[in-house]
């Protein structure tokens, strides 16, 4: 039986095997593994990459968040505006931090936060707005900006499903104070394991997250805050170089699959919208369709692998139930959760594997006469 992986990490590994091996031997010779060259030098031509000044390498994407939060002073008492349909990883960071996460709803199309529900959630008690640029496609963030301008709030991007799209022609992850970024090992630009990075253009906030993350420290043994555990290892660094120059190739070759898909399911289901002011990095290709559930079962039958991302929106997990928001607050959010399902998509995707997804939606669909 043919089988589509939902990801294949395998494949991406056999292109750049022989640049992946090398890098690592460096490191393991220098036996530098934390700190160290490879970091130094993949945080610049990461913040180049973006067309910012600073990166600050940490060990997760999590704990990029929680740092920008922290090298903004956000604590407790603070609240922070964000969307329910994303990683908890998002709000994990805000809870971290003491703050509390202040839900808007999202655009039914992008499935970005919707600026337009922003200013009626502003509080004395707000402090910063995280969009998050899901799926690989851009808040709006020109609106967003100009309400934290006017509203004197920071703005921190969680860009972690997002590397290498643009809002407007520029990169996301520069356009708010700071830009967030996981690097788990499945991502566009994914270590092998677990990484993270932080950009931003403020001199200041860069050196705080540089601090913050070295347990409080600018030299050893003399600890000037409470700081944690957060850095990078220089073996994901290392990875990680050899990923970045093939980044804008990769996301080219994801728009292509996922163009190639859109053409064969465009009259069967909801498929994903790119705004003009966007270019979608396509982290993952996400359809709509009120059968969700049973096309799902089916493709798996047939060996092909799907996701949902996310089936339960944050403020209905029992972990956020501390907020009190009830079900039915976040219509777009929580109506999208039944309905989205994430097909195969990874630059190494053939021609063959697109048209049997296709193709196997298709059929599931057509046998009940369903539309998305």
């Amino acid at each position: 039986m043919t089988t589509v992986p939902l990801v294949d990490l395998k494949a991406q590994y056999q292109t750049i095997k022989h640049e992946i091996l090398p890098a690592i031997e460096r490191v393991l010779d220098g036996m530098a593994l934390y700190l160290g060259p490879e970091q130094l030098a993949f945080e610049q031509e990461f913040a180049t990459y973006c067309e910012t000044r600073h990166g600050v390498s940490v060990s997760n994407g999590t704990d990029a968040l929680a740092l920008a939060l922290r090298a903004c002073e956000i604590g407790p008492g603070d609240e922070v505006i964000t969307v329910a349909n994303t990683f908890i990883a998002t709000v994990e960071a805000i809870s971290m931090v003491g703050a509390t996460p202040v839900f808007v709803d999202i655009d039914p199309d992008t499935y970005a936060m919707d600026w337009r529900a922003i200013e009626r959630v502003i509080t004395p008690r707000t402090r910063a707005i995280m969009p998050v640029h899901l799926y690989g496609h851009p808040a709006e963030m020109e609106p967003i900006l100009e309400i934290a301008r006017r509203r004197r709030l920071r703005v921190i991007e969680d860009s972690s499903q997002a590397h290498g799209a643009t809002y407007n022609g520029r990169p996301i992850g520069g356009l708010g104070d700071i830009g967030c970024f996981s690097l788990y090992c499945s991502k566009t630009l994914g270590a092998y394991g677990e990484a993270g990075i932080c950009i931003t253009n403020d001199d200041d906030l860069a050196e705080r997250m540089r601090v913050l993350r070295d347990h409080g420290s600018r030299e050893r043994y003399v600890h000037e805050i409470m700081g944690v555990n957060a850095r990078m290892d220089e073996l994901q660094a290392a990875v990680l170089r050899v990923k970045l120059p093939y980044l804008d190739r990769w996301n080219s070759a994801r728009r292509e699959h996922a163009d190639a898909y859109t053409q064969r399911l465009r009259d069967v289901v909801k498929t994903p919208v790119t705004r003009a002011w966007a270019t979608h990095a396509f982290y993952v290709y996400v359809i709509e369709t009120p059968e969700r559930d049973r096309v799902r079962a089916e493709l798996a039958e047939q060996g092909i692998s799907t996701g949902v991302h996310y089936p339960i929106p944050l403020h209905l997990q029992p972990a956020c139930a501390q907020y009190g928001i009830a079900a039915g607050s976040l219509p777009v959010t929580e109506a999208a959760a039944e309905r989205i399902l994430s097909l195969p998509m990874y630059a190494e995707l053939t021609d063959e594997q697109i048209m049997y997804v296709s193709e196997a939606i298709s059929r599931s669909l057509s046998l009940v006469g369903v539309r998305g």
